[in-house]
C-alpha cells in the first residue's frame, strides 16, 4: 500500500493504548503497621490496547473478574487510568473528561449498564429518566419539544410514547433495558459502551434487545464496545473480539477468525465449553481449573497454571501481545509454533 493510501485510511474512532487501572485494597494503615503487612494492590486492568473503527463493534469476553467492566468504566470516564490513555476521534478523552470540554465529550460517549433494575431511578417517570440528559446538556429546553423527543426515543427502541407517564416498576426487564438504551441515545452519542446489557434478561428478550441495538447501529452509524461472557451473543453482535484474562488481552481477532480458528489455549478452552448441536455424542471439554487470585497472580503468563501447553518460559516470562498471522495474541506456545 502506498504512503498516500495509508495517509487517507480512516483513523479508528476509539483507540485505547496501554490502559491500566490499579486499586489499593490494603488493610487500614494501623492494621498494616501493627501486623507488619505491606500495601496490597489489585491490578484490575493491566495494559490493554485496542482500536474500534466508526460503525463497528468490538466485543470483550472473559470469565468474571477479568477486568471487562473496569475497561468499560475507564472508557466512559468513571475511572481515571493509572497508566495509558484513550484517544477518541483524535482527542485525549481523559484530558477532555477533566477539562472544560467534559460535557461535549460525555455527550458523545454513553454507557448502557448491566442491570436494568438498578440503573433506572424508581421514583422518576420514564419521561424524566430519558429527558434528563437532554436538559442536563442543554440540548432541549422547551417542554413540548422535550416531550416530542422523548416520544421519538421511545419509539426508536420499540416502545410507545404513551409509556413516558409510567414508572420503571411498571415494565418488564427487557422493557427497562430498552428505556436504558433510549436514555443512552438521547444525546445522539457516537460511541456506546455496553456492559453486559442483556445478561439479566431471558433468552428471547435478549434477542429482541440485541436486534434493536444492531438496527440502531445501522441507522445511526453507532460504534459499540460490547462486554459479555456469553459467546453466542458475542458471535451475533461483534465485528472483532478481544479475549481478556486477569486484566490483560490474550487474543484479539476479527469474529470469524476467532470462532473458526481460536489460537490461544484460553480462547480454545472457552469455545470448547460451548454445547454444539452436531456434537451431541461428543464429550465436552470443561473449563479447567480456577482463575488465580488477582491479588497474587502467578509469575510469567497468568494462564500457565491452567494451560496444557505450558513450559518453563511460560512460568517465568510474561508474553506480550504480538501480531502473528493477522491476529494479536499473547502466547509463547503460539509464538514458538508449539500449537
Amino acid at each position: 500500500m502506498s504512503a498516500a493510501a495509508l495517509s487517507t485510511a480512516p483513523q479508528p474512532l476509539v483507540q485505547a493504548h496501554d490502559l491500566a487501572r490499579t486499586f489499593d485494597v490494603s488493610a487500614p494503615w494501623l492494621n498494616r503497621v501493627l501486623e507488619g503487612k505491606p500495601r496490597t494492590l489489585l491490578h484490575a486492568v493491566d495494559g490493554v490496547s485496542f482500536e474500534i473503527e466508526k460503525g463497528k463493534t468490538l466485543a470483550l469476553v472473559g470469565e468474571s473478574g477479568c477486568g471487562k467492566s473496569t475497561v468499560a468504566r475507564l472508557l466512559v470516564g468513571l475511572y481515571e487510568p493509572t497508566r495509558g490513555g484513550l484517544t477518541f476521534d483524535g482527542q485525549d478523552a481523559h484530558a477532555a473528561f477533566k477539562g472544560g470540554n467534559a460535557r461535549a465529550m460525555r455527550r458523545r460517549i454513553q454507557m448502557i449498564f448491566q442491570d436494568p433494575y438498578a440503573s433506572l431511578n424508581p421514583r422518576w417517570l420514564v419521561e424524566d429518566i430519558i429527558g434528563e440528559p437532554l436538559q442536563e446538556h442543554g440540548l432541549i429546553t422547551d417542554k413540548a419539544a422535550l416531550k416530542a423527543r422523548v416520544g421519538e426515543l421511545l419509539q426508536s427502541v420499540g416502545l410507545s410514547p404513551l409509556d413516558m407517564v409510567k414508572y420503571p416498576h411498571q415494565f418488564s426487564g427487557g422493557q427497562r433495558q430498552r428505556i436504558s438504551i433510549a436514555r443512552a441515545l438521547a444525546t445522539k452519542p457516537e460511541f456506546l459502551v455496553c456492559d453486559e446489557p442483556t445478561s439479566a434478561l431471558d433468552v428471547s428478550v435478549q434477542a429482541q434487545v440485541l436486534n434493536i441495538m444492531k438496527d440502531l447501529q445501522r441507522e445511526q452509524q453507532l460504534t459499540y464496545l460490547f462486554i459479555s461472557h456469553n459467546l453466542a451473543v458475542v458471535r451475533h453482535v461483534s465485528d472483532q473480539v478481544g479475549v481478556m484474562y486477569l486484566g490483560r488481552l490474550v487474543e484479539l481477532a476479527d469474529k470469524h477468525t476467532l470462532f473458526d480458528n481460536p489460537r490461544h489455549p484460553y480462547t480454545r478452552m472457552l469455545l470448547d465449553a460451548i454445547p454444539k448441536m452436531h456434537d451431541t455424542g461428543k464429550a465436552r471439554t470443561p473449563v479447567q481449573g480456577e482463575v488465580p487470585n488477582p491479588l497474587s497472580p502467578p509469575p510469567g503468563c497468568a494462564f500457565n497454571p491452567r494451560c496444557p501447553h505450558v513450559n518453563e518460559r511460560c512460568r517465568t516470562e510474561r508474553p506480550q501481545l504480538l501480531t502473528l498471522g493477522g491476529i494479536r495474541i499473547a502466547c509463547h506456545a503460539v509464538e514458538e509454533g508449539r500449537i
